[in-house]
């Protein structure tokens, strides 16, 4: 007996839902983070434009959801608009792990070797 393809709504909803929840995830933790924080390898215009850009991200993934979910997970997303996200989460994550790392007492070399190490991998 034949398998039959996925419903393509059914695996837009599979991949993409989770896809911006964890956005939305990310995008809230880092907001926290650099509203609450004072990041001390970044200047304070670093870190303004960082915390901008994150708000501007998490406004443009609520609309996403929202179209998404007013349309019944029929309206996909270009990956042209994914790839942004996508890299400000990853900068969001460097930021942050070199925070938490910092703040766990790693000297700055340590944190400096870590992440360059962790970013070609």
């Amino acid at each position: 007996m034949p398998q039959s393809q996925p419903h393509e709504q059914d695996l837009l909803k599979s991949i993409l839902q989770p896809l911006l929840d964890d956005f939305q995830y990310w995008f809230s933790r880092s907001r926290s983070l650099l509203e609450s924080e004072e990041i001390s390898f970044l200047s304070r215009q670093q870190q303004t434009d960082l915390l901008d850009r994150v708000k501007t991200a998490q406004r443009e993934v609520n609309a996403a959801v929202t179209l998404f979910q007013a349309t019944d997970g029929q309206v996909g997303i270009e990956p042209a608009t994914l790839v942004p996200w996508h890299r400000l989460v990853n900068e969001c994550w460097q930021v942050g792990m070199r925070w938490r790392s910092l703040k766990s007492g790693e000297s700055e070399s340590e944190v400096s070797n870590n992440v360059n190490i962790e970013s070609r991998e």
